[in-house]
């Protein structure tokens, strides 16, 4: 093809993009990709192993600068994009770079979302989205002793972990009754709660962040929270959720909600723009985990190559805790109805817990802690909507064991006798 593609956002949706449509035999003849960072694309999964001190700064490279230029790809790193002229199809840069296109795909992610407190803007505050976050946080562990984390989320708790392990006292502060409460029911949120308070963690919940104290001097001291509690702090990091980034797409006159609106096969309101990853809107849902977007690449990279492609659709999420030493896994509903029937297998002991939420013998949702080697199977069982009732009585134990009974089922007349 010999289309001219512009990609603005060097993140690990741009690149995924970049890597997929090079494999195509009908890629664009022209390839550009603009990344604000002055850093190739790295790999932002890793960051928090980073920030622990698990792994090298090298390991987050996904690709380096060499590699763009050996598979014919233009590589713009170190500017952003603040103008688009749509009728021109012309793109502008903060150094006043001009470049045409003929297709643009908009990949700009999204950063921290700041709550709107007092003091949000002092130093020491900080958010956890990108390497500059990240090594950010590493100099303020070696100069300081005291932190507070804002979300008890997986970002919020993987940035607490990580401070912990360079030598800070932490707090984290949690909104809601429990930690990660979109993920975790009770009981398993009060498994991690427990364990992460064993290794040193001070864990806040039902806490609301009222405003930040200044020192004086335009550094944060600490945290005040709507109870009256002061935590003491020189360093904050704000994990709190986060706001898509669509200053470009509101610019250039694009449909914008929450997010960059597109259709099933991720344009936009404009046809030849599309939008991928967190900074895009599809029937009114933004995005964060790494498992949606890349299959909205696939969609794209299909699309910008001519090739038939079935549109993007939604589908369940498993999500995962990026902590050493600590398994949680879960996917689908966490809250039960009247019409659930829940299955619970809990051995204090050795700290296992497994939760699973049945709607007429198929699985809707599953939580597990401790081992949770039979979370993929599980996933996978309710993605293809199979009906486990065959197996139930073994279910809670596994794969392993509860195969046998799918492949070869006793008649329910047998069981029930």
């Amino acid at each position: 093809m010999s289309e001219h593609l512009l990609i603005i956002g060097n993140g690990m949706a741009g690149h995924r993009l970049v890597e997929s449509l090079l494999k195509k035999p009908r890629r664009p003849a022209r390839i550009t990709v603009i990344g604000a960072e002055q850093a190739p694309a790295y790999n932002r999964i890793l960051l928090s192993p980073w920030l622990a001190g698990e792994t090298q700064r090298q390991a987050l490279t996904l690709r380096d600068t060499e590699w763009y230029a050996q598979q014919g790809v233009e590589l713009i790193l170190g500017e952003r994009v603040e103008n688009i002229d749509r009728r021109a199809r012309m793109a502008t840069t903060t150094t006043g770079r001009r470049i045409s296109y003929d297709r643009l795909v908009l990949a700009t992610g999204s950063r921290p979302f700041i709550p709107p407190v007092a003091g949000t803007d002092l130093d020491g505050v900080h958010g956890f989205r990108d390497l500059d976050d990240a090594e950010s946080l590493t100099r303020a562990a070696e100069r300081g002793s005291q932190a507070v984390v804002i979300g008890g989320g997986l970002l919020g708790l993987e940035a607490a972990e990580g401070l912990r392990k360079r030598g800070m006292a932490v707090s984290v502060v949690q909104r809601d009754d429990r930690l990660m409460n979109r993920q975790l029911d009770v009981t398993a949120a009060r498994l991690l709660e427990g364990e992460l308070e064993c290794r040193g963690l001070k864990i806040v919940t039902n806490g609301s962040l009222v405003s930040l104290q200044d020192d004086g001097n335009g550094h944060v001291t600490g945290a005040w929270l709507e109870d009256g509690r002061f935590l003491g702090a020189d360093c904050v990091v704000i994990a709190a959720g986060i706001t898509p980034n669509i200053e470009l797409g509101n610019t250039a006159g694009l449909e914008v909600n929450r997010a960059i609106v597109v259709d099933e096969f991720l344009t936009s309101s404009d046809p030849m723009i599309h939008a991928v990853g967190e900074c895009c809107e599809f029937q009114g849902l933004t995005y964060g985990l790494v498992e949606p977007i890349w299959r909205q690449v696939d969609v794209l990279a299909a699309r910008l190559c001519g090739e038939p492609v079935t549109g993007y659709v939604e589908r369940p999420t498993a999500t995962k805790l990026k902590i050493s030493g600590v398994s949680l896994y879960s996917f689908g509903r966490i809250d039960a109805d009247d019409d659930h029937e829940v299955l619970t297998y809990h051995d204090p002991q050795h700290g296992d817990y497994r939760r699973l939420l049945l709607r007429e013998g198929r699985i809707e949702g599953a939580v597990l802690y401790g081992d949770t080697s039979a979370g993929p199977w599980y996933f996978e069982q309710s993605l293809a909507g199979r009906d486990v009732r065959p197996c139930r009585q073994a279910l809670l134990f596994g794969a392993s064991d509860a195969k046998p009974f799918l492949e070869f089922p006793i008649p329910l007349e047998e069981e029930a006798a």
